[in-house]
């Protein structure tokens, strides 16, 4: 649709955004930024502020429509582009993220318009003049979204959400122990795609608690957690699953490498030094730390229980496979392991959150 040639006009209406979303279209709509209009909704937990910095630096005109409300949301999803000689239109559900741009199973209806038809031409004048009559219709709800400042208040307000905060999945559903789900992951035409996790910080060490506090007597995993990694597609001796004909044994582990982070990062230190820095480890560390943490583990978006498992962290930095830069973090399967030893997430991801109460507890998703 941005390819359209003399483009003209182009308007993007969306529910939610997320600046995997737009980075995915960011090429094609940086020429055309001066022709281009966004509302996008927001205090829906969805859109971001680094999605709304990321259009304001493109230098589209961007809107953000706040209704006021968490039961009235802000919901089309529309996509014009208007050339001088013709016009397209997509309507239907895919927000501007990276599920409705890519991996989500979405509808929509591409028209095609010519403005030399007076029908088509009438259709498109009015429906430009909606658009452009929104801020005036409602000048408390849609915000001119001009500079940083605006955005930083309407984040510190939580009316935009921080992509570096947002809580990963809540499954509402627990399976049984013995329990098997062998459905695959949907084959589609498009591959999926993952949004690069940023670098996480170290966390800070513990506060003193007042003696008198009472300890909880039994620890919950906390609210808010923070994505630390995410894997490539997993493999079979990720999952400990064995290649039929070979006498090969399971290491019973994964190894975490780089994965989809940054190139930037160093992986041979940042699960020692960084993601797993809160944990107990050995106060004379030898050729190989270990350390364990509970871990939450969810499969398919169904919560199947919290698990102790081990860390192991190979601490040598002359070895072969630290100068070849191989993974000198591991973690055990333990008792998880016959929930991963699972044909079915071959070719999936594995993605690692932190909890960002506590340092020590993880939550592990399979999806």
């Amino acid at each position: 649709m941005l390819a359209l040639d003399g483009v003209e006009r182009v308007i993007l209406s969306v529910a939610f955004v997320s600046e995997s979303g737009v980075e995915l279209i960011e090429k094609q709509l940086k020429p055309l930024a001066s022709k281009t209009t966004v509302f996008a909704g927001i205090r829906n937990d969805i859109t971001s502020a680094q999605a709304i910095r990321r259009l304001l630096a493109l230098g589209v005109t961007l809107y953000a429509v706040d209704t006021g409300s968490r039961l009235l949301i802000f919901h089309p999803k529309l996509y014009l582009v208007r050339g001088k000689d013709a016009a397209r239109l997509s309507v239907g559900s895919a927000n501007l993220t990276l599920g409705g741009m890519n991996n989500n199973v979405e509808a929509g209806v591409l028209l095609s318009l010519d403005p030399a038809v007076a029908d088509d031409d009438a259709f498109l004048k009015e429906l430009e003049k909606q658009f452009d009559g929104l801020e005036a219709a409602h000048p408390q709800n849609v915000l001119a979204i001009a500079d940083k400042k605006l955005i930083e208040e309407l984040l510190a307000d939580g009316r935009l959400a921080d992509e570096m905060a947002l809580p990963p999945p809540r499954p509402s559903t627990t399976a049984k122990t013995g329990s098997s789900d062998p459905t695959p992951r949907m084959k589609m035409k498009v591959p999926p795609l993952r949004r690069t996790p940023r670098t996480a910080k170290k966390p800070k060490p513990p506060q003193p608690v007042a003696a008198k506090a009472p300890a909880p007597a039994v620890p919950t995993m906390g609210v808010d957690f923070e994505l630390m990694w995410v894997s490539k597609e997993l493999e079979r001796r990720d999952l400990n699953i064995p290649r039929a004909g070979r006498n090969t044994n399971a290491t019973g582990s994964i190894n975490l490498d780089k994965g989809l982070m940054e190139a930037s990062v160093d992986h041979r230190h940042y699960f020692r030094d960084v993601v797993f820095a809160g944990l107990s480890w050995p106060a004379k560390p030898g050729q190989v730390d270990t350390a364990m943490a509970t871990f939450a583990l969810t499969i398919k978006g169904v919560d199947h229980g919290t698990y102790d498992l081990t860390v192991r962290h190979t601490t040598s930095t002359t070895s072969a496979t630290y100068l070849q830069k191989n993974a000198m973090t591991r973690l055990s399967w333990g008792e998880a392991k016959t929930l991963v030893q699972d044909r079915s997430l071959l070719g999936r991801h594995l993605a690692l959150y932190r909890d960002r109460a506590d340092a020590t507890r993880f939550m592990l998703e399979f999806d």
